[in-house]
């Protein structure tokens, strides 16, 4: 069987080979171009479905990717591609999404910027994706149902979501007909769609396995007030707990720099206003989590990664937290240990995270330190790991730069033209 089920626009199922026709012929009103207005519209309007307040009360995720898409942001956006000389820039043409399974949204992310670039695209979203990804699924065809028919029926021409399990034939029948594939979810991801051959113009966007961790200032959580001591273990939790730690971007150990009696004093403060608003969340954790960190912090101890091993947490909840003192710094574990799981060390400086860092690094959180603290940082770094770095509450929010990609203009390409 090489038929796919098309989750939007909802429709029957079809064969790849009809499915990638569609998608290859010139939609109704005229090819897309970058910024389009019929794109626009449409994205504005289902931004607009995810802010509604009982789709982000249930789905907070949902309200950030919302916030992302709002007619505003995406004119910020398109205004970073302004070209200047003898260059124009025009979609790249069919683009071929894979993202993960255990990061409901992202498809949403990769495949807006891409449409707005002026993209055909196809995006197989994962039959395991439930939750988050169906209510997105909802609000496309909601928002599709609502424009004029004109917007609609270029959408329906040139943007689809299907589904389809494992086949060689469909996923390289997609490949070889994709001008970009956009591949997300690791290294593993990345290894098994590369089998399948793309054609010679063609090439991948890859996003392979990536590690992030949080350097919080000694100095700086001193000099802050209650509330914003509080705020930063808030936005750590929605940082660390929205996608239980296995996104990229989610930090999983933690680095105090500074002495070594206020680091103490100050991640012990920290890890209690932490398990203070997982009481407030009504965090739980599942039998099976609670004896995955378990497997994982005692393995720690035994391999001699961790000098010390704590499980803290508050209300119904004692197991929301787990927390391994690293013997050195440089040991610090980047596999993914079971949510709610932190390596935790100190440092007298930043710089002596240089030498730790690794290319595979993505996202630093960071609390307390000063723009010229961590621009002194990422210079030492000098490319060799890190893409971004970002206040406690914000390793989540999706940029159009990501991963050091600028992906807008991964989407487009330029054309010269010289009289």
């Amino acid at each position: 069987m090489n038929a796919l089920t098309q989750r939007f626009p909802l429709a029957d199922s079809i064969e790849v080979g009809a499915l990638v026709d569609e998608l290859r012929a010139e939609p109704p009103g005229g090819r897309l171009r970058v910024g389009d207005p019929r794109i626009v519209e449409f994205v504005t309007k289902f931004a607009r479905k995810l802010l509604a307040p009982a789709t982000a009360r249930r789905f907070p995720e949902l309200a950030s990717l919302g916030f992302f898409l709002r007619k505003g942001e995406i004119a910020k956006a398109l205004s970073t591609l302004d070209t200047s000389g003898d260059a124009l820039r025009f979609p790249r043409g069919l683009v071929f999404h894979v993202p993960p399974a255990n990061v409901d949204t992202i498809f949403v992310y990769s495949w807006a910027l891409s449409a707005l670039a002026g993209n055909h695209n196809v995006v197989r979203v994962s039959s395991r994706s439930a939750g988050a990804a169906e209510a997105v699924l909802d609000a496309l065809n909601d928002a599709l149902s609502e424009v004029d028919p004109a917007t609609a029926a270029a959408i329906t021409a040139t943007q689809r979501m299907v589904t389809y399990d494992r086949s060689d034939e469909i996923s390289g029948a997609l490949s070889l007909a994709a001008d970009l594939r956009v591949i997300w979810g690791g290294d593993a991801s990345v290894a098994a769609l590369r089998k399948y051959p793309l054609a010679p113009h063609a090439r991948d966007l890859t996003f392979p396995d990536r590690s992030s961790f949080a350097v919080a200032s000694v100095a700086g959580w001193q000099n802050a007030t209650e509330d914003q001591r509080r705020a930063a273990a808030e936005g750590f939790y929605n940082d660390s707990y929205w996608f239980d730690q296995a996104a990229c971007s989610s930090p999983r150990a933690v680095f105090w720099v500074g002495d070594a009696e206020g680091a103490k004093a100050a991640g012990s403060e920290f890890r209690t206003l932490l398990a203070e608003v997982l009481a407030t969340k009504q965090h739980v954790t599942e039998p099976a989590m609670a004896v995955q960190k378990r497997v994982s912090a005692y393995g720690a101890a035994v391999d001699g990664i961790a000098t010390a091993i704590s499980f803290e947490g508050a209300g119904a909840d004692r197991n929301g937290l787990a927390t391994l003192e690293l013997a050195d710094p440089a040991s610090l574990p980047r596999e993914w240990l079971g949510a709610g799981t932190f390596a935790n060390a100190r440092v007298d400086t930043l710089g002596e995270l240089v030498p730790i860092v690794l290319r595979k690094d993505q996202t630093v959180s960071q609390f307390g330190f000063s723009a010229e603290e961590l621009t002194e940082f990422v210079t030492e770094l000098a490319g060799r790991g890190v893409d971004r770095i970002v206040p406690f509450g914000s390793a989540l929010t999706f940029s159009a730069v990501w991963d050091g990609y600028d992906l807008l203009a991964e989407f487009s390409r330029l054309v010269t033209v010289q009289a």
